[in-house]
């Protein structure tokens, strides 16, 4: 009886635990991106993005250099020529110089790590936060998101998106997490790059973001295919022997 009550609980608790799941996805309603890890030329555009614009601030201190260079088919050479400004050895790990105190003191927080910001998140969430600044002179850096209400952090890729502003500020609290929350926003300065282009953008920078997290899904994947087609032929061979074995009573 008390085996019975006790499975009965964990029924319970499993259940609600999946309510309580879906009911966050549904009151947290983000744009969509496909994350496509077979993409090279993404990954490679994406680790260019994020050394460029995010690797001051933000480290990313559980991936090395080689290691990204072997996964992405970037050699050493392009490595320290154009994604190195901080380290001195392929095998360093993606860390920054900022030190902790300073960051605190220019931001009011310290920049977390992006090791696992993916995993964290969600390609989702990152990919609508990246879509979702706008103006607001309220703030420090004079921005804000509909992703993270008053977020700490500056849009640093405003010169390539432009400068966003909320078309409606009297209804701005119904608008975050709302699916069509891009018709609440309106380009006010062009940036340097298109919409389509800046779009390609932060997908590529998503994208890379979601390898760094994982970045053993990239191979994973292969030998999961070799793994599948070595049960396939065990599977094959066994049903023969199980045959063999038992002709004689069947």
């Amino acid at each position: 009886m008390k085996i019975y009550k006790l499975s009965k609980n964990v029924i319970l608790i499993f259940f609600f635990m999946l309510s309580v799941e879906a009911f966050a996805t549904n009151s947290s309603k983000l744009m969509h991106m496909d994350v496509d890890l077979s993409d090279q030329q993404s990954l490679q555009r994406g680790a260019k993005i994020f050394v460029n614009y995010c690797l001051s601030c933000h480290s990313a201190e559980y991936m090395r250099y080689n290691r990204m260079g072997e996964d992405l088919s970037i050699s050493d050479d392009v490595l320290k020529e154009n994604l190195m400004f901080g380290a001195e050895k392929v095998g360093d790990v993606m860390d920054i110089s900022m030190r902790k105190e300073d960051s605190i003191n220019y931001f009011g927080v310290a920049p977390p790590d992006l090791s696992v910001i993916a995993r964290s998140r969600g390609a989702d969430w990152l990919y609508t936060y990246f879509q979702t600044f706008y103006k607001d002179d309220s703030r420090p850096f004079g921005v804000n998101n509909l992703a993270y209400k008053d977020t700490a952090m500056p849009h640093v890729l405003w010169e390539l998106q432009g400068v966003q502003r909320l078309v409606d500020k009297e209804n701005v609290a119904a608008v975050y997490y709302d699916p069509s929350y891009k018709d609440f926003l309106e380009l006010v300065s062009p940036g340097k790059q298109t919409e389509r282009e800046y779009d390609r953008t932060v997908r590529d920078l998503v994208n890379y973001l979601v390898y760094v997290g994982e970045p053993i899904k990239l191979k994973r994947t292969k030998i999961g295919i070799w793994v599948m087609f070595y049960l396939l032929i065990f599977l094959l061979i066994a049903y023969m022997l199980k045959k063999d074995y038992w002709k004689d009573i069947h």
